[in-house]
């Protein structure tokens, strides 16, 4: 047998593993994402609290930071379909 079979064989064998697997990974990503999300608000709160004429700047700093966590996440979430699939 040549080295290509035995590994697509083995390829073959893990397939459920590698779905479950990549099932975890959307799961904890989400969450992770999730987390993250709530501890940008919850130090954009404390930070309006100190200095509540900076909102404006707090505000618009933490819809980036929130935008670009959900952005990585939705890549981590997609990249994990997409193993499933193929």
């Amino acid at each position: 047998m040549s080295l290509l079979s035995i590994v697509l064989q083995a390829a073959v064998d893990y397939t459920p593993f590698a779905q479950m697997g990549a099932g975890i990974g959307a799961g904890i990503s989400a969450v992770g994402a999730g987390i993250g999300i709530g501890q940008i608000g919850r130090s954009a709160v404390e930070s309006i609290a100190r200095q509540p004429e900076a909102v404006g700047d707090i505000r618009s700093n933490m819809i980036i930071a929130a935008a670009l966590i959900e952005g990585v996440a939705f890549f981590a979430i997609v990249v994990s379909f997409l193993l499933v699939l193929m």
